[in-house]
């Protein structure tokens, strides 16, 4: 695969320092380390391997990738790995995308509140496809969802939304049976919209109670309960963005388009333009403008393209890909294994004897890398030592 010709690992190298000092002490240690991660991407400072080609006799230096979520470069492999994994769960029936979008106001307070407030988002788009899916007025089923947060617009703004991947149906509620939605339609979206607002502001108020939200800038005023309580009474009338797609082309082109947005992150390399001594130019899209004219430029300054990008570094150890109801990570192998018997899907049963006798199964963990000239395999001759010293634990001062 041939090297973009700008990615975001360059602008962060040529400009990434001179951003950190103009904005020394208004920078998060996680901001820091991903900057780190994606300036020392497959650099020599990460190490790496030596490796030649036994049919050509080329040598070639292949560095070790930082694997930090936030990399747009380190993303590739991951989402194929996902998808690997996902394959076992592919139903034979229609799969629809769901999008479940915070409002504006929200998500300017949302940003400060990371852990709690992409946590509801999650909780509550979830809580909402079950209860609805459960309503025997509705489907009268028990759902299945995949959800993925995303918390930024084409032009890297904030803008946290969940985009969740269902099948069209469900376990019937006594769980004997199969029970499917109408063809092309899933559920009302309205309804969705409306409990989604209902859930999302009932459990926010919660954590405000509890003292769990902070609040800075211009939404300091919110501290107080008055105005947070006057600030939320709009926000019960607004309608709520929550968008039903058309259902996908088959089961397989579902995960295949979900992996693309499960490890995506704020900026594709593959969308950046041109980067001069003071811009950085990228395509992005204006979804309300008309399709021919949707795809446009943008030009930021090289600052304000690394601080709109930093702002969507999630929390350490935040799992922004979960599954809720069947496919839940306790429960989805044993209600998955009892849909398809109701389905009748032939599920193969594969010995773990007949696994070892089968040549074309690869061994667990190999790594094989492939000469650039002629695709044949090339074995590793030296090992490239990482450059980056291990942290040492803080010291203890003796009195």
């Amino acid at each position: 695969m041939t090297r973009p010709q700008l990615e975001v690992s360059d602008i962060f190298r040529h400009h990434g320092q001179q951003w950190r000092e103009h904005n020394q002490g208004h920078i998060n240690l996680s901001q820091l380390k991903i900057m780190s991660a994606i300036e020392n991407c497959r650099t020599e400072v990460l190490g790496g391997h030596q490796l030649y080609c036994q049919s050509c006799h080329k040598t070639h230096i292949s560095y070790n990738s930082c694997r930090n979520r936030h990399c747009p470069k380190c993303q590739a492999s991951s989402a194929k790995r996902w998808l690997e994994a996902r394959q076992a769960q592919l139903l034979p029936v229609d799969y629809y995308h769901l999008v479940f979008t915070l409002p504006k106001e929200i998500a300017e307070i949302a940003y400060y509140n990371k852990s709690i407030m992409y946590g509801l988002l999650l909780k509550t788009a979830a809580q909402t496809l079950l209860t609805i899916g459960a309503d025997e007025k509705r489907l009268g089923a028990k759902l299945g969802v995949t959800f993925v947060l995303h918390t930024w617009g084409s032009a890297m703004t904030h803008h946290p939304h969940v985009h969740g991947i269902v099948p069209g149906g469900g376990l019937s509620l006594d769980g004997e049976k199969w029970v499917s939605s109408k063809s092309g339609f899933f559920l009302p979206v309205r309804v969705l919209s409306r409990l989604f607002r209902r859930l999302y502001l009932e459990k926010l108020a919660e954590a405000y109670q509890q003292n769990q939200l902070v609040f800075f800038g211009e939404s300091k005023s919110l501290e107080d309960e008055v105005s947070f309580l006057r600030w939320l009474t709009p926000l019960r009338k607004k309608e709520w963005v929550v968008y039903a797609k058309r259902p996908f082309a088959g089961p397989k082109a579902v995960f295949a388009y979900l992996s693309r947005y499960t490890h995506r992150v704020a900026i594709s390399n593959s969308r950046l333009v041109k980067s001069d001594e003071k811009d950085v130019t990228f395509r992005c899209k204006n979804y309300r403008a008309k399709a021919s004219k949707r795809y446009r430029t943008m030009t930021l300054s090289h600052g304000e393209f690394i601080r709109r990008f930093l702002l969507h570094a999630l929390p350490s150890g935040f799992q922004r890909i979960r599954h809720y109801g069947l496919i839940a990570n306790t429960t989805c192998k044993k209600n998955l294994t009892k849909i398809k018997g109701l389905l009748n899907v032939k599920v193969p049963e594969v010995t773990t004897t007949e696994l070892v006798k089968d040549k074309s199964v690869p061994p667990a963990k190999s790594i094989v890398f492939t000469c650039p000239e002629c695709s044949e395999p090339m074995i590793i001759r030296d090992i490239l030592i990482c450059q980056l010293k291990p942290r040492a634990p803080p010291i203890k001062l003796v009195n």
